[in-house]
């Protein structure tokens, strides 16, 4: 039976964002339908991940996996630059930043990490 999940990355620290790279590989690789929103914390591993040209982010961004990163936390971090400079789309629509509801309304469940 295929699911639909979303992968909420909020934490800033790499070891817990490449997991939830990890897992969302692995769920697709068993046929599920994965996305993934950056926010919080998390919006500040972009640049770094794109300056250590990281295999598995890379992979997941260009599939367009990474559904996109936030808005308003990527201004506040002061990553805002870097992260339009990655292509990943930013999102914004709960006053400002990255929401679940449009996720949950298409039926996805929601892992935070």
């Amino acid at each position: 039976m295929t699911k639909k999940f979303l992968m909420y990355a909020m934490e800033g620290k790499k070891m817990c964002f490449l997991h939830a790279l990890m897992n969302a590989k692995q769920l697709k690789e068993q046929g599920h339908e994965v996305k993934i929103v950056i926010e919080g914390a998390a919006c500040s591993l972009i640049g770094e991940l794109e300056t250590d040209q990281n295999k598995l982010y890379l992979s997941l961004k260009a599939d367009q996996t990474i559904e996109g990163v936030c808005f308003a936390c990527s201004k506040v971090l002061g990553v805002y630059e870097e992260n339009q400079a990655s292509g990943i789309p930013f999102l914004d629509d709960m006053n400002g930043h990255a929401g679940v509801a449009p996720f949950v309304v298409e039926g996805y469940e929601v892992m935070v990490f």
